[in-house]
């Protein structure tokens, strides 16, 4: 009997231990928030770094999604510039962020040091983006943020001066010609720097890297092709006739530029949203619109660059961070910081409204000319184009060298500089 009972005792004990060790109600665990299969658990907070002087745009959306979380939401402003020196500072330490913003050219780097996170996202979300805002923020094919928003050079112009856009940038050429004297011009663009020219050299059909098996091909550079050749003859054109000034050659090139157009003595610009306010302070008259097509019939493809939100590999709770992200990017808070911020968010949705496209003129034409603009490239080896490239462009249009070998030496000097710096990544 004794016998008997042992074994009863032994099983009801053995139930219990097995019901201790299943699931709960969902009313004892008091969340639909609760940690699932392959998800980090619940933080208590998360900690943001956002772009210097916007903090009040995500403000709002941290208070909401701290009110339906229950995470509190810690941010505080860094330089997008600063975002990578920071994180070698304090990514180890209590003070590492669980999420960042940084520009898309920025990713190759970041990911290389180990301080993003590659994401998985649905395509329901991703779909809400511009393809080309989201393929900015890709690197070797793979997903490392999502899109904040998106800027490319456009053309500015002078409404008392220019009442209408010209189709063409020879239309334009021939308005330039008609115009250009007694300290006035037509139509002005920092050329000599390689970031706003690029939009010529891909038009015309030069590339910074080419592409093979969907990666970013660093070994071909197609910079001093026969079409980067005659692309860098149409630039030199304007400079070689005057039509653009000596004193927008160099260090001052983009202040005299900005002091010409705000002075009404240019009738219109190659500039970005980032001169928007600072034209409407000056009380100009302007308008915006997509860059004029080339004498070739292609549009200039200026580089785009698109501002993203990133997971550190820093992050304890990366599941919670990266809802985070698709929070913060959502139609509602993406409109919200355009309202607050100016900053352009790259979503179809805004595209396809026309009372949108009416009232915003500016980010109206930012996003069409997006179409045709190209990503800068996110790769490392990008940070050895910039300066061969300006100072090629600089020797052509001061009549230091002929445009062909200019590029040939500033290609050149790309490839010996990867070799040195990139050799071993």
């Amino acid at each position: 009997m004794k016998r008997a009972l042992s074994l009863f005792m032994m099983i009801v004990l053995v139930f219990g231990v097995l019901a201790a060790c299943g699931p709960k109600d969902e009313e004892e665990t008091g969340s639909n928030d609760s940690k699932t299969e392959g998800e980090s658990s619940k933080p208590e907070k998360l900690i943001v770094w956002e772009d210097t002087d916007k903090g009040s745009a995500l403000k709002d959306a941290a208070e909401k999604f701290e009110a339906e979380h229950g995470i509190k939401i810690e941010f505080k402003e860094l330089n997008i510039t600063k975002m990578q020196e920071n994180l070698a500072l304090d990514g180890n330490t209590e003070n590492a962020p669980d999420v960042v913003t940084m520009s898309h050219d920025g990713v190759g780097p970041a990911m290389v040091k180990g301080y993003i996170k590659e994401l998985e996202v649905d395509s329901e979300i991703l779909g809400q983006f511009t393809d080309s805002s989201v393929d900015a923020l890709k690197y070797e094919g793979k997903l490392y943020g999502l899109p904040k928003a998106t800027e490319t050079p456009v053309f500015i112009y002078n409404k008392d001066l220019l009442p209408e856009v010209p189709a063409t940038m020879e239309e334009l050429y021939t308005k330039s010609k008609e115009v250009t004297k007694d300290g006035n011009y037509g139509f002005l663009a920092i050329w000599d720097d390689f970031y706003h020219a690029h939009g010529v050299f891909a038009g015309f059909g030069g590339y910074v890297f080419g592409e093979k098996d969907g990666k970013t091909d660093v070994t071909d550079i197609g910079l001093n092709n026969d079409s980067a050749v005659e692309a860098a003859d149409y630039i030199n054109k304007w400079y070689a006739e005057g039509l653009f000034p000596k004193g927008i050659i160099g260090e001052k090139s983009n202040d005299n530029m900005n002091g010409l157009f705000k002075e009404g003595k240019a009738i219109a610009v190659q500039n970005g949203p980032w001169a928007f306010k600072d034209y409407s302070d000056a009380g100009v008259n302007y308008g915006v619109a997509a860059m004029p097509k080339l004498p070739n019939g292609e549009p200039v493809k200026t580089f785009m660059g698109v501002k993203g939100w990133f997971v550190t590999n820093f992050s304890k709770s990366p599941d919670w961070s990266q809802k985070f992200v698709e929070y913060i990017t959502n139609e509602e808070n993406a409109k919200k910081r355009f309202e607050l911020t100016g900053e352009i968010p790259p979503l179809k949705s805004l595209m396809e409204d026309p009372e949108f496209v009416k009232n915003n003129e500016g980010a109206a034409a930012v996003m069409e000319q997006s179409q045709y603009a190209v990503p800068m490239p996110s790769v490392p080896e990008m940070a050895e184009v910039w300066d061969p490239m300006k100072k090629a462009v600089e020797t052509i249009v001061t009549g230091k060298s002929e445009p062909k070998p200019a590029l040939d030496n500033a290609v050149k000097t790309i490839e010996q500089q990867i070799e040195a710096n990139h050799s071993g990544n």
